[in-house]
């Protein structure tokens, strides 16, 4: 294979990778319900199901980041392949619910390994001016994944069973390891001699594990109990001992003088705001529907569309401007969209909601969120040094999956928290849930409530968006691109 199609090539190895990470993860906001029921698993239960393969991608993210740039890219993206095809088809067979939650997390692994991997490889293969347009067809995949999950895995599990909603990664898996194999071609790490921070990874482990754990159950059983202590304690004691260990070790999991740059720190800022924002949205709406409306999933799975119909259509355009308009601009007006669409969900997730209003403002969201990835991801991986991209990648993924993982948790006790301790679970039961005409107005103020909150977090964002610092973005990748390409233009 020539050098010329090599990234065309390497393009639709890590397409592949994407849609198989995304598909499971997007496939299952459709089916917790049915787990639900299988398992006959609690709201705490319920939860982690979710939570726990979210909560260990987000820590591996930035372990694995850091391991490719010792150890090179495409074997731990090839392992990552292996790993989560391998968990998927075992994930099917579990009997019970925590050995199912406990193969989330090793299946988690798998999936850290090929997010982490993916935009450095991607960003490393292409060029300069073909760099938008690369990174734009990835987010198009993984928005096509997020659109394919929910109504491959509500169309399987309503003609099947909840077992197909992984089984029906591994032929996808399988392929693309066969593909990865052909197409990869080995590239030796550039930080070859560096360690793993072992104490800094644990700390983000165990802080964020008990900020999520507390979030899980504060809603359930009151923000007053030892449990809920316990973990909002935790995040504050290993938050604080990061922050000062990282400062101190040789080899640390995050760069912090990389924030010293203001440009790279506005936009992680927002990369976490957005995801913490957006992320539980086809969740919500999944639940709403199936609660308030007891829709079966595979309709459901029709319903959460709009999302991901507006960052299917809003990335091929934003990767065409955004070799015409600056990524403070794209990136700001991209959130300004978001948040108008979450404002629409505030107001019309009630029991006599129009579906239209609803539909409306998913699409918004998801419009709007596509429009600021990817100007925003290409800023981040462009504004550090080559060597440093797996960190800063790790980084940015970690941030990210950190927001959904939160927003996952955070929302979800947003809903519950004005629920009656009796109406607590039906939020998980779906179709199943016995509510009256009364129950459930309690429960979409719930929504409601949710939705408001999202809003406040997208108008955050925007904020936080609009002070990065264009100017000396555009110098730092004129210096970087003159570097990597010294001969452009002649």
């Amino acid at each position: 294979m020539n050098n010329k199609s090599y990234p065309i090539h390497l393009l639709s190895v890590t397409s592949l990778g994407v849609l198989l990470v995304t598909l499971n993860l997007s496939s299952l906001n459709v089916a917790l319900p049915e787990l639900t029921a299988h398992f006959k698993a609690d709201a705490l239960e319920s939860n982690w199901i979710l939570l726990s393969y979210m909560l260990f991608t987000s820590v591996l993210i930035l372990v694995f980041g850091k391991l490719s740039d010792i150890y090179g890219r495409r074997t731990l993206y090839l392992t990552g392949l292996i790993l989560f095809t391998i968990v998927s088809l075992l994930c099917g067979l579990s009997p019970n619910v925590w050995t199912l939650i406990i193969l989330r997390i090793i299946q988690a692994a798998g999936g850290a390994l090929v997010i982490t991997n993916t935009t450095p490889l991607i960003t490393d293969a292409f060029k300069q001016k073909d760099l938008g347009t690369a990174l734009g067809i990835n987010v198009l995949v993984a928005s096509a994944a997020q659109l394919l999950g929910p109504v491959v895995g509500g169309y399987l599990i309503y003609m099947l069973d909840w077992r197909w909603i992984f089984w029906f990664n591994v032929p996808i898996g399988l392929i693309g390891i066969i593909w990865a194999f052909i197409i990869l071609r080995p590239v030796p790490g550039k930080l070859r001699g560096e360690k793993i921070d072992v104490i800094g990874n644990l700390c983000i482990l165990f802080g964020l594990g008990g900020l999520v754990f507390a979030f899980s159950i504060g809603g359930i059983i009151g923000w007053n109990t030892i449990p809920v202590i316990v973990g909002g304690s935790m995040f504050v004691l290993f938050g604080a001992y990061f922050i000062w260990w990282e400062q101190r070790v040789k080899y640390p999991s995050i760069d912090f003088t990389l924030f010293r740059d203001r440009t790279f720190a506005m936009a992680n800022l927002s990369t976490f705001l957005n995801s913490l924002a957006r992320s539980s949205v086809v969740l919500l709406i999944a639940l709403f529907y199936q609660v308030i409306y007891k829709e079966n999933t595979f309709t459901v799975a029709i319903h959460v569309l709009p999302v991901t119909v507006g960052m299917i259509i809003a990335s091929p355009i934003v990767g065409f401007l955004s070799g015409k308009y600056s990524t403070k601009l794209l990136s700001t007006v991209g959130l300004s969209i978001s948040a108008i669409g979450m404002l629409l969900l505030t107001i019309h997730t009630h029991a006599e909601a129009s579906t239209v209003w609803i539909g409306i403002g998913q699409f918004l969201v998801g419009f709007g969120s596509g429009v600021f990835m990817t100007p925003n991801t290409k800023s981040i991986m462009l504004t550090v040094p080559v060597e440093k991209r797996g960190m800063a990648n790790g980084l940015r993924s970690m941030l990210q999956n950190m927001g959904t993982v939160i927003s996952t948790a955070f929302s979800l006790m947003l809903v519950t928290s004005v629920l009656p301790p009796f109406l607590k679970d039906s939020i998980y039961q779906g179709v199943n849930a016995r509510v009256t005409e009364a129950d459930m107005s309690l429960i979409s103020n719930g929504f409601q409530l949710a939705f408001a909150v999202m809003t406040i977090l997208t108008l955050l964002a925007i904020a936080i968006s609009f002070l990065r610092d264009e100017k000396r973005e555009e110098m730092i990748i004129g210096t970087i691109q003159a570097t990597i390409h010294p001969t452009k233009g002649r």
